[in-house]
């Protein structure tokens, strides 16, 4: 990876370093291999890393092993090799208790992925459960993709299996999301303009489209108690839903380009979205009030060229487990950590044409995917504050207006509504 450009007031800034990275295989006539990788995702539960290499192909290894493999082999790590080190299947007795590599054609090219987990004590809202063709326990994890085609496919992560062919949208599936409370309650956001929502406990019963973009759906994020969604996409458009009445709350007006990624904070007070107008806003999701603005071009452009192409517009964005860094990914060949409350990053990266980037299920190190390979870094690490631990523990059962009105100091107040 080459060395990249600083601005000034990034020149004192520190490099995050290298962990690994996997490397796709260079087939240039090889069309289920290819070179854009539009999607990287871990497991909840941290036990399996999945990626696209580009066309038709995802790989899935696990995740513990592969952090060995870098650690034993340094950081380079060809991804068609990597097999030759990580135990294969050779039956469903004991799976579970040691995770085996899969490499899954899905068919057609690849744009999204998401894991999904299961709770049995999360009942399907269909009524006639004893119909179903699969009773999903308490360990199951599944692996949903969406493709070129707008089809979903669900796999079984331990066996590798083909489960389920969901088949409505009629356009591409951008982006794809599960609700964090083990429903299997997915969500998919399409180039056709609509969410479609689907329950897997119930088969992959498509249980409503959710209809308010104008343009393209790029992106698609639950808050974590899953009763929030908040989808993005063309013509600045970011709307939040109520996923219990499957009604838009609000649309958050700000961003001067298409808002192409979204995630909330880990106790739901805020919400990150990216968008081609070279920014980062952070919200209250609550309230629809920006927080906070990370720039990727300097002087930040007017809103009138903000709206046209320059060589800022942010891909990606992803908030990390600790609360406190976010993660952006831009077309200058950066990624970016930002602390909640500092105006300049904290660490930077080098990644030319990258296009996706999520923290580990740990937080302690970052996936971004580029032409169909997937480099790792080490995040920023710090321990929290004691205040701010108080104040995720708040934030994760109070929403804004309650906290307002708490009878409690307005410093206090300001400080829980991360306001200061």
């Amino acid at each position: 990876m080459a060395s990249f450009p600083l601005s000034v007031n990034e020149k004192l800034i520190g490099r995050s370093r290298t962990v690994g990275e996997l490397l796709a295989p260079t087939s240039p006539f090889d069309k289920k291999c290819g070179r854009e990788n539009w999607t990287v995702a871990f497991a909840p539960d941290g036990s399996y890393f999945a990626w696209s290499q580009g066309h038709r192909i995802v790989k899935l290894v696990p995740w513990s092993q592969c952090l060995n493999n870098f650690l034993l082999h340094g950081t380079k790590n060809v991804a068609n090799s990597i097999s030759t080190r990580l135990p294969r299947q050779n039956s469903d007795g004991g799976q579970k208790n040691k995770p085996c590599e899969h490499i899954i054609d899905c068919g057609d090219i690849v744009w999204s992925l998401a894991f999904g987990s299961s709770v049995p004590e999360k009942q399907s809202r269909c009524v006639n459960i004893e119909w179903h063709r699969f009773k999903f326990g308490q360990d199951q994890l599944l692996l949903a993709t969406g493709l070129n085609n707008g089809r979903i496919k669900i796999w079984d992560v331990y066996t590798g299996k083909l489960l389920l062919n969901l088949m409505d949208h009629t356009e591409v599936v951008r982006d794809l999301t599960f609700a964090p409370d083990g429903s299997l309650i997915l969500v998919s956001a399409s180039r056709d303009k609509t969410l479609r929502v689907w329950d897997l406990k119930d088969d992959g019963n498509m249980m409503k489209v959710l209809r308010g973009h104008q343009n393209w759906v790029y992106g698609c994020a639950f808050s974590p108690d899953s009763s929030i969604l908040c989808s993005v996409g063309a013509s600045k458009a970011v709307f939040l839903w109520d996923m219990d009445k499957y009604s838009m709350i609000r649309k958050l007006e700000g961003h001067h380009n298409d808002v192409v990624a979204c995630e909330f904070s880990p106790d739901g007070a805020l919400l990150a979205t990216a968008s081609y107008d070279t920014r980062v806003y952070v919200w209250d999701p609550h309230t629809g009030a920006i927080l906070m603005e990370f720039g990727h071009l300097f002087p930040p452009p007017t809103p009138i060229f903000a709206g046209g192409a320059n060589d800022r517009w942010v891909r990606s964005v992803s908030f990390s487990h600790d609360g406190l860094h976010i993660a952006s990914l831009a077309d200058d060949k950066m990624v970016r950590f930002w602390r909640i409350d500092e105006e300049y990053p904290v660490q930077v990266a080098p990644l030319n044409n990258g296009l996706c980037c999520t923290f580990s299920t740990d937080g302690s190190v970052l996936a971004a995917g580029q032409d169909g390979s997937v480099y790792f870094w080490a995040t920023p690490r710090q321990v929290s504050s004691l205040q701010h631990l108080c104040r995720m523990a708040i934030r994760r059962v109070m929403p804004t207006s309650q906290v307002k009105n708490l009878p409690i100091p307005s410093k206090v107040v300001e400080f829980l509504c991360y306001q200061i």
